[in-house]
């Protein structure tokens, strides 16, 4: 996934569209916000954010800042990050964060002890300003464990 939001992947909507989430995830705690971090995944911003401004639900917030992240539109995105508040996906995506920031010493990004979102809003603002460095293929890394972290949360079987 890009640091900015691009068009939309032809092959995303082929394979996505007319799909159901309850189709798709079954058994899903958060069906609906699985399925928008797959058209978010596959970069359908426009898909993504269709669902999500449906979403009344701490998922749906997580991706709507996301999305907006991609926009980009920092300032949207720190006010859905905001309404989200702690997530359960937190305390491990600053987990993987640390270790990615320990790969890559010379990016300038130290991920809090607890996970801060607008930090990380702030430092793929200025990764996507540097194509080709450090920093960029950090915030790609980390980007990529916060959708991933995010995406199985979603999909997986609600308890």
């Amino acid at each position: 996934m890009p640091l900015v939001s691009g068009g939309g992947s032809s092959k995303a909507g082929a394979v996505l569209s007319g799909e159901t989430a309850s189709g798709l995830f079954p058994s899903a705690r958060a069906p609906e916000a699985a399925l928008a971090g797959l058209w978010l995944y596959f970069s359908g911003f426009e898909d993504c954010h269709r669902i999500v401004q449906e979403l009344a639900t701490p998922e749906g917030s997580f991706w709507h800042a996301i999305v907006h992240r991609q926009e980009p539109d920092a300032a949207n995105s720190a006010y859905w990050f905001r309404a989200l508040g702690p997530h359960p996906v937190f305390p491990e995506l600053r987990r993987q964060a640390s270790e990615i920031a320990r790969l890559h010493p010379d990016s300038h990004f130290d991920p809090d002890e607890d996970w801060y979102p607008l930090r990380f809003i702030e430092f793929c603002e200025m990764a996507r300003q540097q194509p080709g460095s450090a920093a960029e293929r950090m915030a790609l890394e980390i980007q990529r464990a916060e959708w991933q972290l995010l995406f199985d949360y979603c999909a997986r079987a609600g308890s």
